[in-house]
Order: C-alpha cells, then sequence, then structure tokens
C-alpha cells in the first residue's frame, strides 16, 4: 500500500482534481420494480429473462448448476460480487450517502455506471430491452438529480438497431443524462443456422461490433451521437468468446473485457468509423490500454504490409514463370517436370475488398495514430501496472500516447474498500511508472476529454466545472500550437495550472 496515506491525504497531496471515469452504483433490484410497476411497466418484468437475473421482485440471480452449465455451455458467474462491509455497500447503493463519502475516496467528481442494470442491454426481446432500459435511464435520473454536482449516472442505451439507439440517445438527453453506456456488441443470428432447434440457436450466433461486417448501418446512430455531443462508452462481458469460457471456473474468464474492447475498437477502426465521425468519443471500459496499445501496434504493421502499398508485394500474380522455371531448372530440376505456371502459387479467387484498410479511410501510419488516439479512450482500473504502456513513445507506433481514464469500479468486488481505488493508483507514481504529468491525464484530464468534448455542458454546475474549463483550455492552445507547427496529435503532455 502506499506510503502517502489515506485516499483523502493522497488527493490533497496533489495539484488536481480527481475524475473517476467508472465508478458503479449497485441497484437496490426490489426498488427498481417497484419504481418499473408505479410507472406502467410492470408487464415487462413477467420476462422469464428478467426474473432470471433477480430485477423482477429482488429475489435474486438465478444462478444454473454447474451441471446445467456444462450441459449447456453456460460460463461461471462470481458467487459473490459486491463489498460486505455494510458502511461501503451502502454507499454505492444509496446516492445520498455516496455523495456525502466520495471526498473520503480522495475523488472530486464520479460518472456512476450501472451494476446489475447493465443486463438490459442485453435482453432479446424488442419490448423488453427497450421498455426497461428506458425506465432505468428515469429511474437513475431521479434518484441521482440532487447530488449531479459530484455525480453522474450514465444511460443505458440499447443498440440492436440504429433507430433503437438514436431514440434511447435522444430520451436520455432529455432526462439531463449526458454519457451514454452502449453494449460493445450485440449477437445476431447466424443465417445457416436460421431453422435450428431454439435451444441451439441461442449458442449459434455471431458477433455484431457494429462498425466492420454489420448487419446495419450505424452511421445515423453515431451522428446522432456526435449531434448531441453523448460520449459513448462501451463494455460487455466476453464469458462465452473463446479462451475465456469456463463453466466451473469464474477467474479464467480473465482478460474478457480487454478481448471484447479489442474486437470493438478493431469494428470500428476499420469499418471507418472514426474517420467519419472524427468528433465521435468511445471508451473502452476495464480492460486496461495495454489491449489498445497492443491493436494499435497490430494495425500500423498489417497497414504497412497489407496496405494498398504493400499489397503490391503480394500479388502472385507478378511472379515470373519463365524465370521460376529457369531458377528450378538451376536448384531444383526435379520441379522441371512441371508447367511454369503450376510452380506459381495458387491465387485465391478475390470475393470483395482486397485492401482491409480501404474502408478504415486511413492512407498513412500518422493518419491510424490520429484516429485510433483522438477517438479511443480506455478505462483502466487502479492497480493496473500497464498504465504507463499508453505513455511509452518507444513502443507505441509512430510516437503515439494512448488515452487511459481511472475508473475506480468501486461497488464491484475487486475493490477491497470505498477509499482503496486511489491509493492503489498513486503506487503508479511511487513506483516511477507514470510521472505526476502523466497521473494528472490518467485520473483528470483524460476524463474531461472523454466526457466533456469541446463543450463545457458535461461538467458546467458541477465541482470540477473550473479545472475542466482549464484542461479544455490548455488542450485548445496545444491544438493550435500543433496546427501552426504540424506537430502529431496525442504526443505531448497536459500543461495546465489547477
Amino acid at each position: 500500500m502506499t506510503a502517502g496515506g489515506s485516499a483523502r491525504e493522497v488527493r490533497e497531496s496533489l495539484g488536481h482534481v480527481v475524475i473517476d471515469a467508472d465508478a458503479h452504483h449497485v441497484e437496490i433490484s426490489v426498488a427498481f420494480a417497484d419504481f418499473v410497476h408505479d410507472h406502467g411497466g410492470g408487464r415487462l418484468l413477467d420476462d422469464p429473462a428478467v426474473r432470471a437475473v433477480g430485477l423482477a421482485d429482488g429475489s435474486g440471480e438465478r444462478v444454473p448448476s454447474l451441471a446445467e452449465r456444462r450441459r449447456l455451455h453456460l460460463s461461471a458467474r462470481p458467487v459473490w460480487w459486491t463489498p460486505n462491509d455494510t458502511l461501503d455497500y451502502a454507499t454505492v447503493a444509496m446516492p445520498s450517502l455516496y455523495h456525502e463519502r466520495l471526498g473520503e475516496a480522495g475523488i472530486d467528481f464520479a460518472v456512476v455506471y450501472p451494476s446489475r442494470g447493465m443486463v438490459l442491454l442485453g435482453m432479446e426481446d424488442t419490448d423488453t430491452r427497450v421498455g426497461l432500459t428506458r425506465l432505468y435511464n428515469e429511474y437513475v435520473a431521479a434518484a441521482y438529480r440532487p447530488y449531479r454536482d459530484r455525480l453522474a449516472p450514465v444511460a443505458l442505451i440499447p443498440a440492436h438497431t440504429p433507430d433503437e439507439g438514436i431514440a434511447a440517445l435522444e430520451h436520455a438527453v432529455s432526462l439531463g443524462l449526458r454519457a451514454a453506456l452502449m453494449p460493445s456488441f450485440v449477437w445476431r443470428p447466424i443465417p445457416a443456422f436460421a431453422d435450428a432447434p431454439p435451444e441451439y440457436r441461442s449458442r449459434l450466433q455471431r458477433i455484431d461490433n457494429f462498425g466492420l461486417d454489420s448487419d446495419h448501418d450505424y452511421d445515423p446512430f453515431w451522428a446522432k451521437a456526435v449531434e448531441l455531443d453523448v460520449p459513448l462508452s462501451c463494455h460487455s462481458s466476453g464469458f462465452r468468446l473463446n479462451g475465456h469460457f469456463s463453466p466451473s471456473n469464474y477467474s479464467y474468464a480473465a482478460g474478457h473485457f480487454a478481448a471484447v474492447g479489442e474486437a470493438t475498437a478493431k469494428s470500428l477502426f476499420l469499418g471507418g468509423v472514426l474517420t467519419r465521425f472524427p468528433e465521435l468519443r468511445i471508451a473502452l471500459l476495464e480492460g486496461g490500454v495495454a489491449g489498445g496499445v497492443r491493436v494499435l501496434g497490430d494495425l500500423v504493421s498489417r497497414f504497412e504490409k497489407r496496405g494498398a502499398d504493400g499489397l503490391g508485394r503480394l500479388d502472385p500474380a507478378r511472379l515470373d514463370p519463365a524465370e521460376l522455371a529457369r531458377l528450378a531448372a538451376r536448384h531444383a530440376p526435379e520441379l522441371t517436370r512441371y508447367r511454369p505456371e503450376q510452380l506459381v502459387p495458387g491465387v485465391s479467387a478475390v470475393d470483395g475488398q482486397v485492401d482491409d484498410f480501404a474502408r478504415a479511410g486511413v492512407g498513412s501510419v500518422e493518419d491510424i495514430r490520429d484516429a485510433f488516439c483522438r477517438g479511443f479512450y480506455w478505462g483502466c482500473e487502479g492497480d493496473d501496472p500497464l498504465v504507463g504502456l499508453a505513455y511509452d513513445t518507444r513502443v507505441n507506433p509512430p510516437g503515439a500516447r494512448l488515452r487511459p481514464m481511472m475508473g475506480s469500479d468501486l461497488g464491484h468486488w475487486d475493490v477491497p474498500s470505498f477509499t482503496h481505488p486511489l491509493r492503489e493508483a498513486y503506487e503508479l507514481v511511487e513506483d516511477g511508472i507514470l510521472t505526476p504529468a502523466q497521473f494528472e491525464e490518467f485520473t483528470c484530464a483524460n476524463a474531461v476529454r472523454f466526457y466533456g468534448g469541446r463543450s463545457t455542458a458535461f461538467f458546467a454546475g458541477t465541482a470540477v466545472a473550473a479545472d475542466a474549463e482549464r484542461v479544455q483550455a490548455a488542450d485548445r492552445v496545444q491544438a493550435t500550437d500543433q496546427a501552426a507547427g504540424g506537430g502529431m496529435a496525442g504526443t505531448r503532455e497536459l500543461e495546465y495550472t489547477p
């Protein structure tokens, strides 16, 4: 544990505010169910999927037995996942107490995400999914309205279709909710198995990450998010993915959030979403930034070898059969019994796009870097020692600096106590992994950039409004300097005085 003392003392030693980019509210299910009934949605709670996760009456989630999980290919779930310290549990369940105690955690402002409510995004029935997410947003908007100076609740945005997502965004903004949580993907049926028995169809599905190879054109949805200036966070579990699935051991799924985040980032980038919507802000939560570093490196490497220029070195039609036959006669005479064209590698039938980067809208490594580092933000927990990779310009091509954000994950099993996250995060400075300026970006500035963008609307009226405006002003100066000097985006550390 850091020698810096309590979380409050760590905060007081800093020259900047601390913004928690990913805290959680733990829902009291029976209270939510009562709200739904009181607002005319009681029939939605009759959906068996809602009852199975314990949101219908507060009875708790029904966990299938190990035998059932093995038979049905279902993943293990965490046996316990909320704190058993009574005060800490009450804190993340009661907005008034959350607001009162936030300073004890050394946090000036927290963006508060759902917990069990996140499962509503994946409900298969459209009426259930749309109706309950809408009511959930009304529920948290009302619960947190008196505490918006320090706590910002996040809206659930279902996105099985673009129109569904657009309607949810507009409704959320009408409630005063300025940040949104959408799924990282939706499960789509595989056409070849459309006639399979129902018990098998749910397992014979593919992932749609809303960009590359999506069933729908999500451009109207992205455009609406930009129009409304709503940042979009993506956060879905990947328990069912290969390499993360176990019916008996929840910890075997380690890394599943990172895997899902990487898949979403690749889909949106290669699908050209970031270049068509340069003002769009996407956060991949709870997977850390190391995955982002790897994806960026992979994209650059593949672009150099499989982009428009690199493909010219791979086209088998450019091989010279006559020269190949001459070399065979000299070095492998046993091959001379074959016709020269038989010595050439078989040319795969080309069906569709040859250049994998054509839709991405990039023409250089620098274009990749700028779009990737501008559009994506990476949610990291305080105990993640790999945060420093975001700033390692020796590793990141070419000199890129990614944008990690500290998310406490308050309310969930990986937070030992309410005051733990900031103390643990500050060890990154004490251990020399982050400089103080990088720690400031990690715990403050990048959250301002993601949630606030270029507008002051998100933080207006909050306890950190003036600090957010100073970050934005410093960024405007930096952007002007870079435009004048031709500098690279995202390569200079924050410079402002709190």
